[in-house]
């Protein structure tokens, strides 16, 4: 069972847009892309603020909380 860090994959669907959109706008590779999505691997802050840019949230929405 994967442990949900972040919730790239919900805001993209919140926001109607596709992990290839994202990958577009990020230069970066769709699979990058998916990993971050499915949560097997975690973006780098400073990359983390550039999806919350492209998708305009608040960073602080792309995170999932660690309390109750």
């Amino acid at each position: 069972m994967t442990k949900k860090l972040n919730r790239i994959k919900a805001v993209l669907a919140e926001t109607g847009r596709t992990n290839l959109w994202l990958a577009e706008q990020l230069d970066v590779n769709k699979t990058t892309v998916s990993k971050w999505c499915t949560n097997e691997m975690q973006p780098r802050i400073d990359m983390l603020s550039r999806i919350a840019e492209k998708l305009d949230v608040d960073i602080r929405e792309l995170l999932v909380g660690t309390k109750s």
